[in-house]
């Protein structure tokens, strides 16, 4: 299990380099613009998914800033969200690396942003953590189709095996981190 999830943070920051690369050449006003998702524009689903791997970060280590809203816009800029996107991928991955195989069947104690006390074992809310990214990520790739991108690139888990040449075992940290560094490049 535990190299599973160590392979979902790999992948999630791979898919993010992918999205946020495709988002930097868009124009501000496409970036900006309110497109009818849930959160608006692909400004506020980025900083929507940054908002949340803020706040299950925070349960899951008890360290790091979260706002209370799940509609928070974190930055303004767009190179300022990239960075910090970048950064928590890397949080992300060394969480990931060093939770030891006993500690997924462990229970965490949490409260929802309304307050709502919650118990649930840590491998259902890391599933929850890289499921959400995903529903959010698919959402971002639809508002690049509406905002004139006919064919977004893929966010699958399978183009990036095959563009790696690798199956996901193979990935390794080395990799995973060169995703996270190379966000402003091909990744």
């Amino acid at each position: 299990m535990k190299a599973h999830f160590e392979r979902m943070a790999r992948y999630n920051a791979w898919a993010n380099a992918r999205l946020y690369a495709m988002a930097r050449a868009l124009s501000d006003e496409q970036y900006r613009r309110n497109v009818g998702a849930f959160f608006g524009s692909l400004h506020g689903t980025l900083n929507h998914l940054l908002v949340t791997d803020r706040i299950w970060m925070r349960r899951f280590t008890g360290e790091g800033d979260h706002p209370a809203t799940l509609n928070a816009i974190l930055f303004e800029d767009f190179p300022s969200l990239e960075d910090a996107r970048k950064a928590e991928d890397a949080r992300i991955i060394r969480y990931g690396e060093g939770l030891s195989a006993e500690k997924f069947g462990e229970h965490l104690d949490y409260s929802t942003t309304k307050g709502v006390p919650q118990r649930n074992r840590l491998d259902a809310l890391l599933a929850h953590l890289f499921n959400h990214q995903t529903h959010h990520r698919g959402q971002a790739h639809t508002i690049l189709t509406v905002l004139g991108n006919p064919e977004p690139q893929s966010l699958d888990l399978l183009p990036m095996l095959r563009e790696k040449g690798a199956t996901f075992g193979e990935l390794s940290q080395r990799d995973a981190f060169k995703f996270v560094r190379n966000f402003p490049g091909e990744v």
